[in-house]
């Protein structure tokens, strides 16, 4: 797996429409209509809100329709002020930094799949779909929302495809039933995003090399932490990371600079090259296969298993 390196972009949102009961999707193209940066499903992008605003947004839209990227995003009255800017203040003509793509949720060859959404989570998902479609693959996707209003592209995809769509809106059928979709899809790829409890329920019934996930928040904590050096090839110094800091921070406090935007382990944009020692993850975006090759790690929530780290920084 390669460091990312990211592209960044000054967009104009173009339109905004209301998707589902706090759901507005935005359609971004580039000022001068240039074509925008190709993407495959399952990439997302950086929105740059403000200066300490930074949010990450799954693309929605067609691959193949490069003049415009679309995203979709949730208020969340709990939320961080994020999605509450994007609501409330975001209006068609304004200017956006953006910086991406980046896909870390890739979706693999197969000839069977089983997407899983959970709200919001839906929208990575819908790209996948087409193109499990136009593959000519066999799938399924099982869907769920607290309402029917508020599950965007609820009846677009059920007019689109069918009965290979089940949408379960919980007030009227209850929780989704993973096992029977399990059950009726053996050997698939499964694909799932949605709140942590969705994803903590099909980690527990999937074994880790069919199943992949894609967190819009961190993934709960996995440990006690413990002080370790980093090395920095690329400069020669050591750090010392003691056990209540992130290498991140002990990094950009050095005046190293590093690119980083979600500083919890689910948007990819730290991703650091590791030459020596065996990294701890604890991030929301490698795989499993990635995290035991341990050539990458995201440093801003990822610590060393051993006493010591070389990275290519």
């Amino acid at each position: 797996m390669s460091v990312a390196t990211d592209l960044e972009l000054d967009l104009v949102l173009a339109a905004r429409a209301q998707l589902a009961d706090d759901v507005v999707g935005l359609s971004l193209r580039d000022p001068s209509g240039a074509m925008l940066p190709a993407w495959q499903p399952g990439a997302h992008v950086d929105l740059v809100l403000g200066p300490d605003l930074v949010r990450q947004y799954s693309l929605c839209g067609d691959p193949a329709d490069r003049s415009v990227w679309q995203v979709a995003v949730l208020r969340e009255p709990a939320g961080r002020g994020g999605s509450a800017y994007v609501h409330e203040k975001l209006a068609p003509g304004a200017t956006l930094r953006i910086r991406g793509p980046r896909n870390h949720f890739a979706l693999v060859p197969s000839p069977r799949y089983l997407f899983v959404a959970g709200g919001i989570g839906i929208t990575p998902l819908v790209p996948m779909v087409a193109a499990a479609e136009a593959s000519g693959a066999e799938w399924r996707l099982l869907y769920g929302g607290r309402t029917r209003a508020s599950m965007a592209f609820a009846a677009e995809l059920r007019d689109r495809y069918g009965d290979r769509v089940e949408l379960v809106p919980q007030d009227e059928r209850g929780l989704l039933d993973l096992d029977a979709a399990l059950a009726a899809a053996p050997g698939a790829a499964v694909y799932c995003c949605g709140p942590e409890p969705l994803l903590a329920a099909m980690t527990q019934r999937c074994a880790p090399d069919s199943l992949r996930v894609e967190r819009f928040t961190a993934k709960p904590g996995t440990g006690p932490n413990a002080a370790f050096e980093v090395e920095l090839a690329q400069s020669g110094r050591t750090l010392a990371v003691p056990a209540d800091r992130s290498i991140l921070a002990v990094v950009e406090e050095s005046g190293v600079p590093v690119l980083s935007s979600c500083r919890e382990g689910t948007c990819g944009t730290c991703e650091t090259g590791v030459l020596a020692g065996k990294p701890d993850h604890r991030d929301s975006v490698l795989t499993p296969d990635e995290g035991e090759a341990g050539d990458v790690m995201m440093i801003c929530v990822s610590r060393s298993a051993g006493p010591r780290l070389v990275l290519d920084l």
